[in-house]
């Protein structure tokens, strides 16, 4: 089986990703996290290396390819604000969070143990420039309601829900799978 959880930053993708991985006792990857690990690699801050990546969309498509490669093996979870786009063919689940802006920066700050002001700043400038991004590279508008609600087979706002519900909602619908 492969399931993609997209979302935002902050709406809970990789906390649940890991969680259904960890339950259905299959593989977990993470674009996210193999972003963070390029800026580190090339002494750049987030901010810095989003910047970066907007000039060398060459970076997002060897994400894209990666996902793909590791997709076609089966039997993963996948982390990624895109990949119910880039895997809507292959993906066999697609699962979409989400949740407001103020809640994603409250999670995030805390998680990286920052000021709320500072996430929020970050969040800002990547999701601008991400919503640019995708929008000149595969013509995909994260803001669409529409179209985000033909991509995907569950969409779940995290908003007032534990990790626990969340991932309840998401085991108990892929039973039915």
């Amino acid at each position: 089986m492969i399931i993609t959880i997209s979302g935002l930053h902050g709406t809970g993708k990789s906390t649940i990703a890991k969680l259904i991985a960890e339950k259905l006792k299959i593989q977990y990857y993470s674009t996210g996290q193999i972003f963070r690990v390029l800026a580190l690699e090339t002494n750049m801050t987030l901010e810095e290396f989003t910047e970066y990546v907007e000039e060398n969309p060459d970076i997002d498509k060897k994400l894209d390819s990666k996902i793909i490669e590791i997709a076609q093996k089966g039997n993963i979870v996948i982390d990624s604000q895109l990949s119910g786009y880039i895997l809507k063919t292959i993906a066999d689940f697609k699962i979409l969070l989400t949740c407001t802006l103020e809640t994603r920066v409250k999670r995030m700050s805390e998680r990286d143990s920052s000021s709320y002001e500072e996430k929020l700043k970050e969040t800002a400038l990547r999701e601008k420039s991400e919503l640019e991004r995708f929008k000149r590279l595969y013509n995909i508008d994260l803001n669409d309601q529409e179209e985000l609600s033909q991509m995907y087979d569950l969409v779940i706002n995290t908003e007032n829900l534990t990790v626990e519900e969340i991932l309840e909602k998401i085991l108990f619908t892929l039973e039915k799978v």
